[in-house]
């Protein structure tokens, strides 16, 4: 099933990380805290203003974002757990390192 957000809503799927301690000990499901980062897997077309125009969104599909613990709505989608959020509720885009330029020789 497609999924298509409106306004300035965007889908996010949230990013697992690692639950194991650096000594080797598996944190249980229940024990772990949902991550806050995730990726953008779809984006609404912007919020209208009260002129009538349309704000584009600021975000992509693909961006890493972070965002709040509480943010959003959780729903599944084909047996797939994603959230919709406000483009407010997020609160950074993850930008990838930038290798650094090697000088000619």
């Amino acid at each position: 099933m497609a999924i298509r957000p409106l306004h300035d809503r965007v889908i996010v799927k949230r990013i697992e990380k690692q639950r194991q301690t650096a000594s080797g000990i598996v944190i249980p499901d229940s024990a772990a805290e949902k991550p806050e980062q995730g990726e953008v897997l779809a984006v609404g077309p912007g919020k209208r203003q009260q002129d009538g125009t349309v704000h584009p969104p600021s975000l992509k599909v693909g961006d890493q974002v972070l965002f709040g613990k509480y943010a959003g709505q959780s729903v599944k989608v084909d047996d797939e757990e994603v959230l919709v959020l406000r483009e407010d509720d997020v609160l950074a885009v993850i930008e990838p390192a930038q290798q650094p330029l090697k000088a000619a020789a």
